[in-house]
């Protein structure tokens, strides 16, 4: 987490999981919902919007734009590094 969304996690930048197992694959919707539930410690609103991030935080999935790794719906693989950008400022 990086550029003030650590600060939604207690100020820590990085946090190494190891995901429950499930019937079916892990995808970042799903991660998303795990972050949420299990990292997340205050104000979801500026996180997150309906199931995803809300606008203004970049996802990056191993340094690649999640737009072009098919966004909400790609496959997480063992050892992905996924990063969230917070790009909003107060003012």
């Amino acid at each position: 987490f990086r550029g003030g969304a650590e600060f939604l996690f207690d100020g820590v930048k990085k946090h190494q999981v190891t995901l429950p197992c499930q019937p079916e694959p892990w995808d970042i919707r799903n991660l998303l919902k795990w972050i949420k539930q299990n990292l997340l410690k205050e104000r979801p609103e500026l996180f997150m919007q309906g199931e995803s991030v809300r606008p203004g935080i970049l996802v990056l999935i191993n340094e690649a734009d999640w737009e072009l790794m098919g966004e909400l719906d790609y496959k997480l693989q063992d050892q992905d590094n996924v990063l969230f950008i917070s790009t909003l400022h107060g003012g």
